[in-house]
């Protein structure tokens, strides 16, 4: 369960990261504790589609990920971002993301951003 929350807090701080650094990525609310919910949520939901979505779609690009030497995890990353965004808009969260290009730019802040919290925060069950 503490594991689950860790990735949950990351995940929403590599959120954050990325909406305040791009501007197409866009996360708007009343108020700033109505905008930490909805982020907290988002988190949930990026954390549930990279859980479920992301290893098959790995799978499927393997001979992808060899050809290129990993550098389609980039786009792996962005569609990822963008199936969250679209689930956001499903269920009326705030969350937006424009345009392919700049979920490759936040997916990669994403992942910089989980890393560095990852080295800080403890990771065990």
């Amino acid at each position: 369960m503490k594991n689950f929350v860790v990735k949950t807090i990351v995940n929403a701080g590599a959120l954050a990261v990325a909406v305040w650094l791009l501007d197409k990525i866009t996360l708007t609310g009343a108020s700033t504790a109505k905008k930490v919910g909805t982020l907290i949520v988002v988190a949930l939901i990026f954390g549930l589609v990279n859980s479920l979505v992301k290893p098959i779609l790995k799978v499927l690009t393997f001979p992808l990920f060899i050809l290129t030497l990993g550098l389609i995890t980039l786009i792996v990353n962005a569609l990822m971002l963008l199936l969250t965004s679209w689930v956001c808009g499903k269920l009326q969260l705030s969350f937006h993301v424009e345009g392919f290009w700049t979920a490759v730019l936040g997916g990669l802040i994403i992942s910089a951003v989980s890393w560095a919290l990852h080295m800080f925060l403890p990771d065990e069950d």
